[in-house]
């Protein structure tokens, strides 16, 4: 389950990427270390059929039974059970986005013991897209800043491949590397999208380093693991 990754590519890049006509995101830094709930690009097609760039927060709208007993809803950052009627309502083309991304972590002890990130990053190319879905929302993200109307994203994930399976042998994001996938991915029907959801091959991705970058560290403080909710559901 990815609950860290990173776009340290311009938005310009990304716009061409994804062939984005519209940018709504304003001035985006580069951000060397994305946690759940924070603010993060995504692109997705417009009420008028324009491919925009935009911000949203990164974390869904949680499923009645992750909110019992609690009074904030931290979102669902991964989504594996596409079938889930919770899920369904968002898997249209309206709703279905493009998370940019230039590394992604997977947790893994490290020589002390306790978890740390182990980063990866597309063998052939710096940017790659998670194939995420997102929807405007009104709820309680933290008690101090009340109740708030926002547009949430998450994204999928699916079996591992060779190189994600030796750190984290549950789970990988979707991940999508060409135009015909972003494409289908934004425009297609379910049942053709749907086919997406696969482990990239083995051999297409490299691990780059470990731990949280220096950048990363200075920019926003690491989340305790209990003041988030990042459920692959």
């Amino acid at each position: 389950m990815c609950n860290l990754y990173s776009v340290t590519k311009g938005q310009q890049a990304i716009r061409e990427a994804a062939r984005a006509m519209r940018d709504m995101a304003g001035n985006l830094p580069l951000l060397a270390g994305i946690f759940p709930d924070y603010a993060a690009p995504i692109l997705r097609t417009a009420p008028d059929g324009v491919r925009e760039l935009a911000k949203a927060r990164w974390g869904m709208p949680s499923p009645a039974f992750a909110l019992q007993g609690r009074k904030v809803d931290k979102g669902v950052t991964n989504i594996r059970n596409t079938a889930s009627p919770h899920w369904r309502r968002w898997l249209g083309p309206a709703n279905r986005c493009l998370v940019p991304f230039t590394a992604f972590s997977e947790s893994a002890p490290g020589p002390s013991g306790r978890p740390e990130p182990v980063w990866f990053a597309l063998a052939d190319q710096p940017l790659g897209f998670f194939a995420g879905i997102w929807t405007g929302w009104t709820s309680t993200r933290k008690l101090a800043e009340g109740e708030i109307t926002c547009d949430l994203f998450g994204f999928l994930t699916t079996e591992p491949n060779a190189e994600v399976a030796a750190i984290h042998p549950k789970a990988m994001p979707v991940i999508l590397t060409e135009q015909a996938e972003i494409d289908r991915w934004l425009a297609a029907p379910w049942p053709e999208a749907s086919r997406l959801q696969r482990k990239l091959p083995d051999g297409s991705l490299r691990v780059i380093g470990r731990g949280v970058t220096p950048e990363a560290r200075t920019q926003m403080p690491l989340p305790e693991p209990r003041a988030q909710m990042a459920l692959d559901v």
